[in-house]
């Protein structure tokens, strides 16, 4: 269920026409999609936060591991013995080759296949160095994998490569957001469906698309425009991060009747952004998680996986074929429609990279992004 006070002023604006709104329009240089030190500083400074990696039930049993690219970071994620997760630079300690080259399994010792060093899942820990004698002194202790700081909330496993060991997940979320994402129960999931495009826009362009609010009736009007109301939403900002409400179509009918209204994910569509690059969109019977990760070479670039997110006790053949079903909603309206438009719009800012984009007083789901990361790379408040 959705908070009274969203659903009483999600009805409210339904009901006058109106939508939450900033104080003022926000303008951002075209050239932060299109300068190359400006996109190197955005790297920069994911490096420097916590960032998604995966979800529990990649890794639901002691042993269970996946390997992954994070910023161009070779990982592992392993789930331990104890039950924890840990992180390892995927490189062995002797001549740099991959410990691990499979991109999931289960193992108790990952072993370099150039040398045949090996080392402990658990903690990381050199195990063994075959014809340990033809070496100098090796001090084990300092040999063992690289490690970087690694923890899971909610059923996400989130890393850390600036292994700000002050920093914990549930400080980074806060309570506000924490009360966002428990409801949905992750940590109770199955991933049904995972889909991964690398496209020529940059990485704020494909989450602005996905916050946008004022495009729906225009860019979507005969798919996903049909099924919520454009320019009509409840913003709630928790700090960096923060989350959009907005109507499904059904729910104005109910406002204007002014009978009892449902506050549930049937009526009212949600997407909690969560800092830097990850978005949570709820709906009745799954959650979209969304990453989106900027190229290391390109300004132009990214990469984004979608993750269709289900709770096991409802996972049925049912619910998984209205999963797909939904899938094939966001796939013609991304594929066909937001994707190429943002497309046009990395071209055109190549071309003319020159003044600002302007983000109006309704639009706050993509100015608060883009308001934060000012702070964190501009100083600016």
């Amino acid at each position: 269920m959705v908070d009274a006070d969203v659903v009483a002023r999600l009805v409210d604006h339904l009901r006058h026409d109106t939508t939450d709104l900033a104080a003022d329009d926000l303008f951002v240089p075209v050239a932060h999609f299109t300068d190359p030190a400006r996109a190197q500083a955005e790297i920069a400074l994911l490096k420097r936060l916590p960032l998604f990696v995966a979800h529990r039930s990649e890794l639901p049993n002691a042993g269970d591991f996946v390997t992954r690219e994070l910023l161009g970071m070779p990982l592992i994620v392993a789930r331990q013995s104890d039950g924890g997760v840990r992180a390892y630079l995927n490189m062995c300690r002797h001549r740099g080759g991959r410990v691990e080259p499979e991109t999931s399994g289960n193992k108790r010792v990952f072993m370099c296949r150039y040398h045949g060093w090996s080392y402990e899942r658990d903690g990381g820990g050199l195990r063994h160095v075959p014809y340990e004698n033809s070496f100098g002194p090796i001090e084990r202790a300092t040999q063992g994998l690289t490690p970087f700081r690694a923890e899971e909330r909610h059923g996400l496993i989130y890393v850390d490569l600036s292994n700000d060991a002050r920093r914990s997940l549930a400080d980074w979320f806060g309570t506000d957001v924490d009360a966002q994402i428990a409801p949905w129960r992750l940590q109770d999931s199955q991933i049904v469906i995972d889909k991964t495009f690398t496209m020529d826009i940059n990485w704020k362009l494909v989450m602005d698309g996905a916050i946008d609010i004022i495009h729906p009736r225009f860019l979507h009007q005969n798919g996903v425009g049909k099924l919520i109301e454009t320019n009509v939403g409840v913003f709630k900002d928790f700090g960096r991060h923060g989350k959009h409400f907005g109507a499904r179509s059904r729910l104005r009918s109910m406002a204007r009747d002014g009978g009892a209204l449902d506050g549930g994910s049937k009526y009212i569509g949600s997407n909690l952004v969560l800092y830097p690059n990850a978005m949570m969109i709820g709906a009745p019977e799954h959650v979209e998680f969304w990453t989106v990760w900027p190229a290391l070479d390109s300004a132009a670039r990214c990469t984004v996986q979608i993750r269709f997110l289900v709770r096991s006790e409802i996972l049925d053949e049912h619910i998984e074929k209205r999963v797909h079903k939904s899938w094939e909603i966001l796939e013609q309206a991304a594929m066909q429609e937001d994707w190429p438009m943002e497309r046009w719009i990395q071209q055109n800012a190549e071309a003319w990279p020159h003044g600002s984009f302007r983000y109006g007083r309704s639009e706050l789901a993509c100015a608060h992004l883009h308001r934060q990361l000012a702070r964190d790379l501009d100083g600016a408040r």
